[in-house]
């Protein structure tokens, strides 16, 4: 094995997050390669060294390279991180398992569950990648905002894979001075919390544009806390799982702040904007809503009562007025909590 100061790594996608993870690689002296889907911010990324499009006001460190040319950042690499849209990952992951070798550890850093399939990102690879490799596969969660990242403030996440190994790679990885990760092995739990938290988010920005305060934030964070552990244990993660950073971590994270893109769409939406408005309007994709979709389906799927997911599903997709949606969520039948 290499050691780690020599890994070769490649990044797919150069949002914010995938921005933020290649830079820190880079700057921890790793030879780092980016894949950049649009042409006109690899000239942009080349001639300023900065991201001014997702990830503005940060210098990327010279370690760091970009490519338009997904074999270039797939090739020769140790690691791929993989940190697309979850609705490009599918075909992205199909066209690229050619390049890397056997022994390439992938990671996935997205957080959405894809519509159709209801699967999450180590599903949909466990379609392409061989028995080894889909046990190598690792994914990072948690709490963590690329821009503060980026900044170096202190931040936590989680490093899940099947096999301990792979785990405790990416582990020493990704770690930093201001970067602490943990790992895991419910690498489902993992995906899980880092998906569903999304929607619970467009709920808490819904209920601050419509002027409610904290004591409605509290309870959906805690009631939508809820319906993750429900579906994820119907799943068969650990829910235990669910009480960490990729749980209640993110969760918390997500639907306390501005800079959640998916507590904004929700703000937007509450304020009395169309979702199609606001959605137009964002240069960044906000995971939540498609996974609201899938996670609205996986609900009736499986018989789980998720009765805030199906409120913001009406909200979103059946044009249901924010206000009614609250009436109705509070206007249930009582019953005790943990039912």
């Amino acid at each position: 094995m290499h050691e780690l100061r020599d890994y070769a790594i490649g990044v797919i996608g150069a949002g914010s997050w995938g921005t933020a993870l290649a830079n820190l690689l880079a700057e921890k002296g790793y030879t780092v390669t980016q894949w950049v889907y649009e042409r006109e911010l690899i000239d942009i990324l080349n001639s300023g060294r900065c991201n001014t499009w997702y990830l503005p006001g940060i210098e990327l460190d010279s370690n760091l390279s970009f490519t338009g040319e997904l074999a270039e950042a797939l090739s020769d690499k140790e690691l791929v991180l993989w940190a697309t849209p979850v609705k490009v990952f599918r075909q992205l992951f199909s066209r690229g398992r050619k390049f890397p070798a056997p022994t390439t550890r992938h990671v996935s850093a997205s957080k959405g569950i894809e519509t159709g399939s209801l699967r999450t990102l180590s599903q949909i690879a466990a379609k392409e990648l061989c028995d080894p490799g889909l046990q190598r596969f690792v994914v990072l969660s948690g709490p963590t905002f690329a821009a503060e990242v980026s900044r170096k403030l202190p931040s936590a996440l989680v490093v899940a894979s099947r096999d301990p190994e792979s785990a405790a790679l990416v582990q020493r990885v990704v770690a930093t001075s201001y970067l602490r990760t943990y790992t895991s092995n419910d690498i489902l739990g993992v995906e899980l919390g880092g998906a569903l938290k999304n929607v619970i988010a467009i709920a808490a920005g819904i209920a601050e544009g419509l002027g409610f305060g904290q004591n409605t934030r509290a309870a959906l964070i805690t009631r939508g806390l809820a319906e993750i552990i429900r579906l994820g244990s119907v799943l068969k993660a650990d829910p235990g799982t669910f009480a960490g950073l990729s749980g209640v971590g993110d969760l918390v994270l997500t639907c306390t702040s501005t800079q959640s893109r998916n507590y904004t769409v929700g703000m937007e939406i509450g304020k009395g904007r169309k979702p199609s408005e606001v959605l137009e309007g964002m240069q960044m994709v906000a995971e939540g809503v498609d996974t609201t979709r899938s996670a609205f389906e996986l609900a009736v799927q499986h018989g789980v009562a998720m009765p805030i997911v199906q409120e913001i599903f009406q909200v979103l997709f059946k044009a249901k007025p924010p206000a009614q949606a609250v009436e109705d969520l509070m206007s249930r039948d009582l019953k005790h909590e943990r039912a």
